[in-house]
């Protein structure tokens, strides 16, 4: 049995969750969410409580139950809580400004990058070299913060780029001078 899929899900006040066939939809003060449990998995709802149930041993069975079991527990923090991501710019000149809803990158390039943010999704600067992407959807600011960070990845010479919050960037020693 799978040590994550057998788990149950608490469901926490203010929180509705819907099991129509095998879609699930999650319902909370931040926002709604819904999710399309593969073919095997069966999910019920019971007393507060998500349970996911799988009919066999199949090795397909066994690879979607804890997964199917950590989305409908991502959904539930995401519509309660939030994700966030944050991001930093290290580099002599590189900045980030907010532009309305959108965010604005120096980057050492010719021309200023402007990102807009994806659907569900806000950004907000804080300084001008952090940002944090935020939302209820753990893979869209998962996605969001890699495609800003593909942008400028951090260049192991001197460390230059957009990095996640935390990220530690392993330097070269670069060329020996004589």
């Amino acid at each position: 049995m799978s040590r994550i899929g057998r788990l149950p899900i608490d469901i926490p006040a203010g929180v509705t969750v819907t099991v129509t066939g095998s879609d699930v939809a999650v319902k909370g003060p931040k926002g709604e969410l819904s999710l399309t449990v593969a073919r095997p998995i069966e999910v019920k709802v019971e007393e507060n409580q998500v349970l996911v149930t799988r009919p066999d041993d199949e090795r397909e069975s066994r690879s979607l139950h804890g997964l199917t079991r950590t989305l409908i527990a991502n959904n539930i923090i995401g519509v309660t809580q939030g994700y966030t991501k944050g991001l930093e710019v290290v580099g002599t000149g590189y900045r980030v400004a907010q532009r309305g809803s959108s965010v604005e990158f120096a980057l050492g390039f010719s021309h200023p990058v402007l990102v807009d943010p994806p659907a569900g999704i806000t950004f907000t600067v804080e300084g001008n070299n952090r940002l944090t992407v935020s939302g209820i959807d753990k893979q869209a600011v998962g996605e969001a913060a890699a495609n800003i960070r593909k942008i400028r990845k951090p260049e192991p010479y001197k460390g230059k780029g957009v990095r996640y919050a935390g990220e530690v960037v392993r330097r070269k020693a670069g060329k020996a001078g004589k």
